[in-house]
């Protein structure tokens, strides 16, 4: 596998061998239960379906508990399919196999940790696109200085331009924070320590992608 699913627990820092202090982001990673092998011949591509977190049985539907009662699995929280991984690998998944963080994670390896980003609401220009407001009142209004201004001219092109930056709805996007270095690998506790930090709230499931 390449990419397995975790939850994001919460940020703190550590030290190096040089005694330097390095902020890390705390990703519960795993255990992981595959749900179904996908194959050309039968479904038209190559994908491994993996499935994290445990819930009750009450809250399945029946499609649902009969696809992971074909797995032998409980029922999961998430369940997500990954592509990329070498086509060898592919017989050595089987229904049911449970996959770990250190089954695929190591101290120093790079991954990307795709997530969802807090949702802010509707905003203005201010907080969404950092307007500058008062005290550079530039945006062609003189006494509301978090308006956004004017948006177009009147005679051309009688129309406002498809990407303007105006107030809407902020956050709540799908956001892949590239090359973050695997610091720790905590194996009895299913955690890894990745260095800097990634969009998302706490207890966030997320997509770590090895690179």
């Amino acid at each position: 596998m390449s990419a397995l699913i975790g939850k994001k627990i919460g940020m703190t820092g550590i030290f190096d061998e040089q005694g330097q202090y390095i902020p890390v982001t705390v990703i519960q990673v795993g255990p992981c239960y595959v749900t179904q092998v996908k194959t050309k011949d039968i479904d038209g591509y190559d994908a491994v379906q993996v499935g994290f977190g445990e819930k009750a049985e009450r809250k399945l539907n029946k499609p649902e508990a009969g696809h992971l009662a074909k797995a032998g699995v409980k029922a999961m929280q998430i369940v997500k399919e990954f592509r990329s991984f070498p086509d060898e690998k592919l017989a050595e998944f089987k229904l049911g196999t449970e996959l770990k963080a250190e089954d695929l994670f190591n101290e120093g390896d790079t991954v990307h940790v795709v997530s969802t980003s807090k949702g802010r609401g509707f905003q203005g220009v201010v907080k969404r696109h950092h307007f500058g407001g008062v005290g550079q009142a530039t945006h062609g209004q003189s006494d509301r200085q978090r308006h956004p201004g004017s948006i177009g001219a009147s005679s051309y092109p009688s129309r406002v331009f498809k990407g303007q930056r105006m107030g809407g709805r902020m956050g709540g996007t799908r956001i892949t924070t590239r090359n973050l270095t695997v610091m720790r690998v905590l194996a009895d506790q299913h955690l890894i320590l990745v260095k800097g930090s990634f969009a998302g709230a706490k207890n966030q499931f997320v997509e770590v992608v090895k690179a």
